[in-house]
């Protein structure tokens, strides 16, 4: 197995998360917060999917799927276009509203272009330097991992919103 394969399936393992996290929820659902501060699966599935799509687009040297595929116009959010959920406020996350029909297809485009992105890098690639800002300078591999990460952090806080939201709606305490 080479290296992009491991990346790849890594990225392919955090698209079927996404559609396990969202799959059977409402707009309404996906918007829940378990308090007036809390991030909702649809940021998080939203901020995921940015993150991804604005650091694997930089890594391409492409434009970013979420400007180039017309997805910011779709989304219609009251956020800059470059925004990518990093810094947001109580107040940021709760102006992410989208379906999880529509989050779905997101991630699902952002997945094709990374994936095609990993198809096309051979191991030489990863140990290019690509943000001489931090020290030791981070390199292809390292951000990607560093993307993917990120990635698995906010699934599993998503995954967590929707066990609260189930419980809510159930009354269950089993876990």
């Amino acid at each position: 197995m080479r290296t992009n394969e491991i990346f790849l399936d890594g990225f392919t393992r955090v698209r079927d998360g996404v559609r396990q996290v969202i799959e059977g929820l409402s707009d309404e659902d996906v918007c829940f917060r378990a308090d007036e501060e809390a991030n909702t699966v649809a940021w998080l599935v939203w901020h995921l999917t940015r993150v991804q799509d604005d650091h694997v687009a930089e890594l391409a040297g492409r434009p970013q799927t979420w400007t180039a595929a017309g997805w910011a116009q779709r989304f219609a959010l009251p956020l800059d276009v470059s925004d990518t959920g990093y810094g947001h406020k109580p107040g940021d996350v709760g102006a992410v509203r989208a379906g999880p029909d529509q989050l779905g297809r997101y991630h699902d485009a952002v997945f094709e272009d990374t994936a095609s992105f990993l198809q096309g890098i051979g191991d030489a690639d990863l140990d290019r330097i690509v943000d001489r800002r931090w020290d030791p300078p981070v390199t292809m591999g390292v951000r990607l991992m560093s993307v993917l990460e990120d990635d698995f952090q906010h699934l599993g806080q998503a995954a967590f919103v929707r066990g609260l939201l189930e419980r809510q709606v159930d009354g269950s305490t089993s876990a």
